[in-house]
C-alpha cells in the first residue's frame, strides 16, 4: 500500500477542485480525502496500491483542473487515512 499527501497551489478553490477530485477517485481503487485550507491550498492524502494511486494523481494532472494548479507537492505519509472512500473534509 502506497500513501500519498498532496498539495496543490494556484487557483484551486472555489473552482469545484474537491468535487472534481471526489467525482474522479470513483474511477479508481483509492481511499482518502481532499479539503481546502487557509491558505488557499487544496490538500489531499491518498492511499491504495501505488499503481492505482499513481494513476489516480496522474488523471488530476491531466484533467479539467490542470489549468488551475500551478504547482502540486507529493509526500509519502508512514500511516494512511483512516477513512472509507474518498470523501472530503473541511
Amino acid at each position: 500500500m502506497t500513501s500519498l499527501q498532496v498539495f496543490y497551489e494556484g487557483n484551486v478553490q472555489g473552482v469545484g477542485f474537491r468535487w472534481t477530485v471526489r467525482d474522479a477517485a470513483k474511477g479508481f481503487d483509492v481511499t482518502g480525502w481532499v479539503r481546502n485550507l487557509a491558505d488557499g491550498r487544496v490538500e489531499m492524502q491518498v492511499n491504495g496500491d501505488e499503481s492505482e494511486v499513481l494513476a489516480f494523481i496522474d488523471a488530476i494532472k491531466t484533467s479539467e483542473l490542470a489549468s488551475h494548479i500551478r504547482r502540486q507537492q507529493e509526500s509519502r505519509l508512514q500511516i494512511g487515512p483512516n477513512v472509507r472512500g474518498f470523501e472530503i473534509r473541511s
